[in-house]
């Protein structure tokens, strides 16, 4: 309601995904007004692999971003509003979210954990490709970004 309130209405949102609340507080609010594409490290592929095998299923965790996204297992009650109104759930690589991190910072100054920054890199390396005059939404979330382990920030 926030990000619509903010910005107003928008085509795609792109969120990334750790337990699935977020994703599916945003989805349940959205439904249909808007597609909702979720954004996973490859090396932590909770909500993928559940709408794979059609139920929440545990899978191994990893990589840069498992702090924040890594959850062995989606949600129970949120599973239900992913299959409905999540559309897809896109896969990143831990080099493309360090990508997005350091754009963030380069190009706006901002700071932001590796699983705030799962949603743009899906953007920026064309793993999500919007359409011709798409209007998307990316959600940055997350609050453990550390200054020190940010090579590139100085």
């Amino acid at each position: 309601m926030e990000l619509e309130e903010q910005i107003g209405p928008v085509d795609t949102v792109l969120i990334a995904v750790g337990g699935g609340g977020l994703i599916g507080g945003v989805a349940a609010w959205y439904q249909s007004r808007a597609r909702i594409i979720g954004v996973e490290p490859e090396l932590a592929p909770s909500l993928y692999k559940a709408l794979e095998a059609e139920k929440p299923v545990d899978v191994q965790i990893g990589g840069i971003a498992a702090d924040s996204l890594g959850a062995r297992r989606v949600g129970e009650l949120m599973f239900p509003i992913a299959q409905k109104h999540v559309e897809r759930v896109v896969l990143v690589t831990d080099d493309q979210i360090r990508e997005a991190q350091k754009t963030l910072w380069h190009k706006l100054r901002m700071v932001a954990e590796p699983g705030g920054a799962a949603a743009l890199a899906a953007l920026i390396s064309g793993r999500f490709k919007p359409a011709a005059g798409e209007r998307v939404a990316v959600v940055l979330c997350g609050g453990n970004a550390e200054l020190s382990s940010l090579g590139f920030v100085g």
